[in-house]
């Protein structure tokens, strides 16, 4: 049976076609994700709103109020400053993981659009529409190679949601669905430095009639509304933990 034509899990996921580096996706029951979208929706439209002057309180020889009125340079940035953080806000690319020196470039570091976003994953049809229910804002993607048998993918997205509801809640779906054996087949390990993000080197090879096995990691963190996803491969033996441990601590102080 070829990958395109392996059944969809009935638990809702997302095979991934691995020696083509496709990568998890986990969906969620259509309730949750409407309950979600609601809740989304309503931090987005009050967070555009401008900002309302309060007035004095309704009490005996208390000065006026001191709130500075909004003009016409209040933006919600401005409103909202310790809710920015200026880098994730920024040019994305700059905040990819360069290669290696001595790695040879696969994929240059590059916005991917939602569609090409959703190309990455194993069933892209059912990818695009849950990715576009979430909030999809944009991810970049850069991906290098060492000689010719480690192969690294690493991916920033970002979702419309200023409470970074929907970009945990996505992390945390890729993160849950790696103990099953369908994937890494444990629970990972935590990345150094960070309070959610781990990493995960797979149990057993990915193997197919007339290849040889594949070896592979992931790992999977989130800052600052920023998802951080890693792809490691080894075509020649076992994924080296503390290589893939290093990159995605190196990626996530990055963020």
């Amino acid at each position: 049976m070829s990958s395109t034509e392996v059944p969809p899990d009935p638990s809702g996921r997302v095979r991934p076609r691995r020696r083509r580096g496709r990568t998890t996706l986990i969906v969620a029951g259509a309730a949750v994700l409407g309950v979600l979208a609601g809740t989304v929706t309503g931090y987005v439209v009050q967070y555009q709103r401008q900002p309302t002057p309060l007035g004095p309180l309704a009490q005996r020889n208390l000065a006026e109020s001191r709130t500075t009125p909004a003009d016409t340079r209040t933006t919600p940035r401005t409103v909202s400053a310790n809710r920015w953080s200026e880098k994730p806000d920024g040019d994305l690319r700059h905040l990819l993981l360069p290669k290696p020196d001595g790695a040879k470039t696969e994929v240059e570091p590059g916005y991917r659009d939602l569609e090409m976003t959703a190309a990455g994953y194993m069933y892209p049809d059912r990818a695009f529409p849950h990715l576009l229910d979430e909030g999809f804002r944009r991810s970049v993607t850069t991906s290098w190679s060492r000689d010719g048998r480690v192969f690294v993918t690493v991916r920033l997205t970002q979702f419309a949601d200023d409470t970074a509801v929907k970009s945990r809640d996505f992390a945390r779906k890729q993160q849950d669905g790696m103990p099953s054996e369908e994937y890494a087949g444990n629970y990972g390990k935590p990345i150094p430095g960070s309070d959610n993000g781990r990493t995960y080197v797979f149990d057993k090879p990915y193997s197919e009639p007339g290849y040889e096995p594949v070896y592979e990691g992931r790992a999977y963190a989130w800052r600052d509304g920023t998802i951080m996803e890693i792809e490691y491969v080894d075509n020649s033996g076992s994924v080296s933990e503390p290589a893939l441990q290093a990159l995605a601590k190196q990626q996530l102080e990055r963020l």
